[in-house]
């Protein structure tokens, strides 16, 4: 297949890859000193300050990885001619979305399950996606803690490697049967309309861990086999699902809406609202119909 369908006709594809991998792993650096109590390298403050924002803390930790993601993706790639949005950036006051319209754009978690990291778990990651009017082409997730960072090109493959550059490939469970399948489910956010919807599944059993990231990997590990997103009071937004999506959509997965429906990004609001849906994809169409059925009984709004 032709380069050109994951980056820009003027980016090497390698080169792309080697510029992630290289911050990646200095964005582990950072995470696992300050989940340590470690000064990090770098240069930044060893201080894990906490503040409020309007969907949940930022740490020192997220802001560090921030400036090593946005200062490496400028500084080592020539091409100038995409968009950088990052969780982080989307919170300053001078954020315009309406200004992200450029065809390529990176979408960017630096610390995707802060509320896990502060309370002291493994299961937080990183999210690196780059994206192309409006559809997922790489996606990237890093897991210090499980010296894995994972890769997934969008019509090529997927894969996951240590710091060593030892590669392993994807090794999805043979669950295929409803009452079998083990379902990932998140351990902060827990809302009875979502445990309800489940609850009508008949799931074999529920594996509870924090960040989108690390809940697909274990997908892709073959330790679950389905992760339910349904919207509460907020939104889950591109940063969260854009890695996520590309990496097991590239492994051979899903994830859709529960219509069935493609996820967008790069809308204004940036927000993936309704019922999300990821899988390993043996019966994915099988659960979607599932979830569909129980919407239509109780006339909700989560269906978009």
């Amino acid at each position: 297949m032709s380069n050109n369908l994951y980056v820009p006709e003027e980016v090497e594809l390698k080169t792309l890859l080697d510029v992630v991998r290289k911050l990646s792993w200095a964005a582990a650096d950072v995470l696992m000193a300050y989940a340590r109590g470690k000064k990090p390298p770098y240069g930044f403050s060893r201080y894990l300050t906490v503040e409020e924002g309007g969907d949940g803390p930022v740490s020192a930790a997220d802001m560090a990885v921030n400036k090593i993601l946005l200062s490496g993706l400028k500084d080592n790639l020539t091409y100038q001619e995409w968009d950088i949005l990052s969780e982080e950036t989307s919170k300053e006051k001078t954020f315009q979305s309406s200004n992200y319209k450029k065809d390529w754009c990176w979408i960017l978690d630096p610390l995707d399950g802060t509320k896990d990291f502060l309370q002291g778990s493994e299961n937080y990651a990183v999210h690196i996606a780059l994206v192309h009017k409006k559809k997922p082409k790489i996606g990237i997730v890093l897991i210090p803690e499980r010296n894995e960072l994972w890769f997934g090109i969008v019509g090529s493959g997927a894969w996951y490697e240590n710091r060593n550059g030892n590669k392993n490939q994807i090794s999805f469970s043979d669950r295929e049967k409803l009452s079998e399948l083990i379902l990932v489910s998140s351990k902060n956010h827990q809302q009875s309309e979502l445990q309800n919807l489940v609850s009508t599944f008949c799931f074999a059993d529920t594996n509870k861990i924090g960040s989108v990231g690390c809940k697909v990997a274990s997908i892709l590990r073959g330790e679950a086999d389905v992760y339910i997103s349904l919207s509460g009071k907020t939104s889950p937004k591109d940063w969260d699902m854009a890695a996520p999506h590309a990496l097991i959509e590239a492994a051979g997965g899903f994830f859709t809406h529960a219509d069935g429906s493609n996820l967008i990004y790069q809308n204004q609001n940036h927000t993936q609202s309704g019922c999300l849906i990821a899988s390993h994809g043996k019966n994915h169409h099988e659960i979607c119909q599932k979830a569909m059925d129980y919407f239509s009984l109780k006339e909700t709004k989560y269906i978009v």
